[in-house]
Parts: structure tokens; sequence; C-alpha cells
């Protein structure tokens, strides 16, 4: 029945407080799938006859190992005119693999615009980034205003060091 559902399982600590100590426990909350939205699945790269590959000197920090080595990967996509050069590690594999998933990712962006994976996931990270803004703001308010009060608070209440009642001469 679990995976008819799909359902996503996730394990919450209980602390339960017992006449000789504390015992801890489990329990399982289930949350169905469905009601997570789902992300745009990550595109395919395209194919090896769409784009030519070349290997290149690298260059910057990495020493001469990077400027020696032929591990830095340029693609040029035939069709868009794409151009990507590659060089985020000293392995030509990783290179490789890198590059063609940025190339795949450039061609979602061209093909799908605002409905593209890179572009939702923005979105998504742009909403999160103004939710937590927005919340830390809330929270200096409700700070500021609760120190406002307070002083409005003393202010009211406090007794000037000046007035000390009549005075009276010796």
């Amino acid at each position: 029945m679990l995976e008819r559902w799909s359902l996503i399982l996730r394990r919450s600590a209980v602390r339960e407080k017992k006449n000789t100590g504390h015992v801890f426990g489990r329990s399982l909350s289930a949350t169905p799938a469905q009601w997570k939205k789902k992300m745009p699945d990550r595109p395919k790269p395209p194919p090896e006859k769409e784009f030519t590959e070349a290997f290149l000197h690298g260059s910057g920090p990495g020493g001469q190992k990077i400027n020696k080595t032929s591990s830095a990967v340029q693609l040029i996509h035939a069709t868009s005119g794409i151009v990507l050069k590659v060089q985020a590690t000293r392995s030509r594999s990783q290179n490789r693999k890198i590059a063609r998933q940025m190339l795949a990712d450039r061609l979602d962006d061209l093909e799908k615009g605002d409905k593209s994976r890179s572009a939702v996931v923005g979105e998504v990270k742009k909403k999160k980034k103004s939710s937590a803004v927005k919340k830390s703001k809330r929270k200096y308010r409700k700070l500021d205003e609760a120190k406002a009060s307070e002083e409005g608070a003393i202010g009211d209440g406090e007794v000037d060091g000046n007035d000390q009642g009549p005075e009276t001469k010796p």
C-alpha cells in the first residue's frame, strides 16, 4: 500500500517522560508525494553529432599540471552556435560530463525560456530568499517595537532625579 500511494516516510524523534526517566521513541508520519511540487526533469545532453568537442590547455590556478595538460573541454553546438569552455576540475572526463550537462541546460533555456528547469529553480530560490528576508524584517521590527514599548513604560513611571520632594534647610 505504501508503494501504491508512494508515500514519503520521515522519522521524528518523540520524547516521552516517565517516572523513571526519559524514554526516546520514534513515530512515523506520512506525506503523500503528490502534494509536493515536482521540479522539471533535468534536460538530456544533445546527441554527439550535434556538437564538436575539443580539448584545450587549461589556465588559471592549479599550477603546472593545469597549464601542461589538455583537460579543458570546449563544446561548439553547430545549430545554435553556443560555445562552452569548461575547466571545472583537473580531470578531462569530469570536465566532459560537466560541459555536456551545461550545454543541455543552455539549450533547454533557449528552447523553453521561462519554463526551463534553471528558470524554475531560480524562481524557487528567489521566493525562498524573499521569504527569509521578510521573516527577518518582521523579527527585527517586532524587537524594535518591544524595545520602544519598554522605554515608554520606563519613561512613564520614572521619577526625575532633580525632583526629590521639598527641600529642608538646616
